[in-house]
C-alpha cells in the first residue's frame, strides 16, 4: 500500500524524505512536489525503474523522461558541455522554471527513452524536491498523471491517476504556479526556445543575447505541464516540470 506524508509537518516531512530516499534506492517510484506541478520520479540510473515510470504514466519510450537535479555540479556531470550560454542561463535562472536540453555525457549508463543522446535538465525551486534530490542524486521525473490527462496540482489528484504505482507520496499542498517551465535547447551553436513558459524571451535574451524561437509553442491554456510529443525523438519530454 502506498504511503503518504504531510510535508507541512516537520516530523512527517523528515520521515517522508527518508522513506522516499529508501524507496528510490529500491528502484521504486515516488510522487513529489515541484515548483510547477507534482511529479512522479525514480532513480535516473535504474532502467527498470524508468520503465516502471513510463508504464505508470501509460506512455512509450518515444517521449523520454527529463531529469531533475539538486545541484549544478550534478547537472554538469550529466552532460558533455553546457555550450557558451548554458552556465550563464543556469546562474540566472536555477533553481527555477528553466529546462535545458543538452548533449548527454556519453559515458553514463542510463536509459531514459529514445533521447538520441540528449537530456532535459532542471533544478526545481522547491525545498522538498531539492532536499530529496541532494540526498538521492539525479532523478528521472515526469508530471504525476496518466499520459494525456491533466498533470496533478495536488497529491490527491496524483493519487487518483497513479494509485499504487508510486510507493510514496510527498504532500506539500497545492501547487501555486501552473505555468510550465521554459525549455531551451543548447545542443546547437545558438540557444533555441522549444517552449515558452514562466521565463520570458526577453529575460532569456538579457542573459544569452540571442535566442532562436522558430515558432516555439505557448503553454497550454490551462497552464498545466503537458506531456507533448517532442519535435523529434532527440527532444526530451519537457518536465515536470
Amino acid at each position: 500500500m502506498s504511503r503518504s506524508y504531510d510535508c507541512a509537518d516537520a516530523e512527517q516531512r523528515a520521515a517522508g524524505l527518508a522513506d522516499a530516499a529508501s524507496t528510490l534506492r529500491m528502484s521504486q517510484l515516488v510522487v513529489l512536489p515541484t515548483d510547477t506541478v507534482y511529479g512522479i520520479g525514480c532513480d535516473a540510473f535504474v532502467q527498470s525503474a524508468v520503465n516502471a515510470l513510463l508504464a505508470a504514466k501509460g506512455r512509450g519510450r518515444d517521449i523520454p523522461v527529463p531529469v531533475l537535479v539538486g545541484t549544478v555540479r550534478a547537472a554538469t556531470a550529466l552532460v558533455e558541455n553546457l555550450g557558451p550560454y548554458g552556465q550563464d542561463l543556469i546562474d540566472a535562472f536555477w533553481p527555477g522554471p528553466l529546462t535545458l536540453i543538452c548533449r548527454a555525457n556519453r559515458s553514463l549508463s542510463w536509459d531514459l527513452g529514445d533521447t538520441k543522446g540528449t537530456v532535459a535538465l532542471r533544478m526545481p525551486l522547491h525545498a522538498v524536491a531539492l532536499d530529496l534530490l541532494k540526498d538521492i542524486g539525479p532523478m528521472a521525473v515526469s508530471s504525476a498523471n496518466r499520459f494525456g490527462q491533466e498533470p496533478a496540482t495536488t497529491v490527491e489528484e496524483a493519487g487518483k491517476q497513479l494509485g499504487e504505482a508510486a510507493e510514496v507520496y510527498l504532500d506539500d499542498g497545492p501547487c501555486t504556479d501552473r505555468v510550465p517551465s521554459t525549455i531551451v535547447d543548447l545542443t546547437s551553436a545558438v540557444p533555441r526556445l522549444l517552449r515558452r513558459g514562466v521565463i520570458s524571451e526577453d529575460k532569456l535574451r538579457a542573459v544569452a543575447g540571442y535566442i532562436a524561437t522558430d515558432g516555439a509553442p505557448q503553454p497550454a491554456a490551462s497552464g498545466f505541464e503537458p506531456d507533448p510529443k517532442p519535435e523529434s525523438a532527440a527532444k526530451a519530454d519537457p518536465d515536470q516540470d
